[in-house]
């Protein structure tokens, strides 16, 4: 509800309206039933409006982020310039495979042996 407010004071349109094709427009209650039966949701009735509304806004959060100018920035791993801090690699557990495998109802050199699934 917040970035639905957002939009419509930033466009200065009714609140969660979308771009699409050019034209200003929402995403309607039967769009929002037909991408919730695509997608394999279950919405309830009540609720219908209310997603209507939250996904006018992404969509409309998402169109106004495609019209900033970003062909002269170079893209990032992250926004800092920092380095990752990383641990030394050794080996901290010991090596447990026999006790392990005293376990196993069927080994073999060293490996569990399992029923042959795929033919």
């Amino acid at each position: 509800a917040l970035s639905c407010l957002f939009l419509s004071n930033m466009l200065n349109f009714p609140p969660c309206f979308i771009v699409k094709n050019g034209w200003i427009m929402s995403l309607s209650p039967e769009e929002v039933k037909k991408i919730a039966f695509l997608a394999r949701l279950s919405i309830q009735e009540d609720h219908v409006e209310q997603y209507s509304q939250d996904l006018s806004s992404i969509f409309g959060l998402v169109e106004q982020m495609n019209a900033a100018a970003t062909d002269d920035i170079e893209p990032m791993a992250h926004p800092q310039d920092t380095m990752q801090r990383l641990r030394e690699d050794v080996v901290t557990e010991t090596n447990q495979r026999d006790k392990l495998l005293s376990n196993a109802p069927l080994q073999e050199d060293g490996l569990f042996l399992v029923p042959k699934v795929l033919d």
